[in-house]
């Protein structure tokens, strides 16, 4: 049968199907009830440093809204599989854009465990050798060795150890508006590069100085022994093999893709997010929970010997060593030791966006956690209700503390404002339904001040400080102690 459409009919069929694939590319997966229980109680179990009871546990919902964390994905992996995947939030709260499980998020230092096992594949294929002068293969820059050197020369292990001793921690990015660097800039602190020249601190080999900067020659590097770009030597070598199809070192990608990145009070940071032309340091990397869940798990299978598609175990034990017996640091991994467990682990941060993952050395167990957000502190007590929830033994340390209910008038005893010794500026103590709050300076959180005697107190974001208050020789409030492991710092009532 044969008719014909009018305009408003062919627009309203379009407006029909553009809705529904939109509404459809933002749903969650569906999975088994006993998955989805297992997401519930992750959702309900963030925890800090004490436990109290299960009313001390926070919902992921209400960390998010309290920390001020527009978005979120979480990658479940348990038994070297992906378990689940699930997003939250807004990837830009201004257009009412929500997270989905496809959102591209800046993973930041993430991608110097991307960019070691890259180098693995490398020393596999006998293309570079970890001892050598990092000048043996640089061609058209060389490293400018001074006497702060003392005649040692850096080799590719130093720079993928962080032992190279070279400064240059991090990079800040560019505003859409400003120019951006060359590589070469970038290594000799030229304009437009707003970084210094990445140069020797100390001679190279004998402690872990975290360097953006090494990872930045060992970029140049790697381009130069290849003949090819970074970015495409990891898409081929990486993203292709593992079928990372989400990731990219495309500096804008598509604008429907990208969060838009926040601050730690969940405020815009003037422009939608920085460009990073760093890539090697992980700083230029967009990827999605999946794919860094994927990542993780080769990882963890080519540390067994059950996979060999990009390195083998011989590599992948080498590549999760720390290079000197003082450091927690192999080439691209940091690497935990939770009770008799192993663990490797990278976190990444870049303004606006934080990341964290770990995997185990065994038992195919690990998490991967991106947000939109400066607050780092919110990552790991997801982390925490992960391995909790899933029995990572020993991975969660906690301590058990009695909380105690003192009446109103002691604690309006404590209200006020306090200042650091020495400093001019300090928290302020408020009383809300019967409970009082801490509000830490350049903070918009507060924090819930548990007693556990007269003058004795705790609060769970700050971890692992115990907290008193102490008395003039009046017997009126004179300020507080925050109490260390070795440590007794004073903070001052001034009204």
């Amino acid at each position: 049968m044969y008719f014909k459409l009018n305009q408003k009919t062919i627009f309203t069929l379009i407006l029909f199907l553009w809705v529904n694939t939109f509404a459809s590319s933002q749903s969650q997966s569906t999975y088994p009830t006993e998955i989805n229980n297992k997401i519930k109680q992750v959702e309900n179990n963030l925890v800090s440093w004490v436990k109290l009871d299960s009313t001390s546990n926070w919902n992921i919902y209400q960390r998010m809204k309290e920390m001020h964390v527009n978005g979120l994905s979480i990658a479940v992996i348990n038994n070297y599989k992906i378990e689940w995947v699930k997003s939250y939030g807004w990837a830009d709260t201004a257009q009412k854009r929500p997270v989905t499980d496809h959102t591209l998020f800046q993973s930041a230092s993430i991608g110097k465990s991307i960019h070691g096992f890259a180098y693995m594949k490398l020393v596999k294929d006998k293309k570079v050798d970890l001892t050598k002068d990092i000048n043996t293969y640089l061609r058209s820059w060389k490293f400018p060795y001074d006497k702060i050197s003392k005649g040692k020369l850096i080799t590719l292990g130093h720079l993928l150890s962080h032992t190279a001793e070279l400064n240059v921690h991090g990079f800040d990015g560019y505003k859409w508006t400003e120019s951006l660097p060359t590589l070469k800039q970038i290594l000799n602190g030229e304009e437009p590069a707003n970084n210094p020249a990445v140069r020797s601190e100390v001679e190279p080999g004998i402690k872990f100085e975290y360097s953006g900067g090494g990872y930045e020659i060992s970029e140049l590097l790697a381009e130069e022994v290849t003949n090819k770009s970074y970015k495409s030597l990891i898409e081929t070598s990486i993203f292709k093999t593992l079928k990372m199809s989400n990731s990219t070192y495309i500096l804008k990608p598509t604008a429907n893709r990208a969060a838009t990145a926040y601050r730690f009070d969940g405020k815009a940071i003037g422009c939608k997010y920085h460009l990073y032309p760093e890539k090697a340091c992980g700083a230029g990397l967009w990827s999605t929970a999946t794919d860094l869940a994927k990542f993780v798990i080769e990882t963890q299978l080519s540390l067994e010997g059950k996979s060999s598609k990009i390195i083998d175990q011989e590599r992948a034990k080498a590549m999760l060593t720390p290079y000197l017996p003082i450091s927690n640091y192999g080439y691209g991994f940091f690497l935990e030791k939770r009770g008799k467990e192993e663990y490797f682990q990278h976190s990444g941060l870049n303004e606006g966006f934080s990341s964290q993952y770990y995997g185990s050395f065994k038992n195919g167990k690990g998490v991967v956690i991106l947000t939109n957000s400066d607050n780092t502190d919110f990552l790991q007590e997801i982390v925490n209700s992960v391995a909790t929830v899933y029995d990572w033994k020993d991975f969660y340390p906690s301590t058990t503390k009695k909380v105690v209910s003192l009446p109103k008038n002691i604690l309006n005893k404590y209200v006020g404002k306090y200042r650091f010794q020495d400093e001019d500026t300090g928290p302020a103590i408020s009383m809300e339904n019967g409970n009082l709050y801490l509000l830490a300076p350049g903070s918009p959180t507060k924090w819930r001040m548990y007693f556990t005697s007269e003058t004795e107190f705790f609060m769970l974001e700050a971890k692992w400080a115990n907290q008193q208050f102490f008395m003039d020789a009046n017997g009126k409030v004179a300020g507080h102690y925050i109490l260390g492991s070795d440590s007794k710092q004073p903070v001052f009532k001034v009204e």
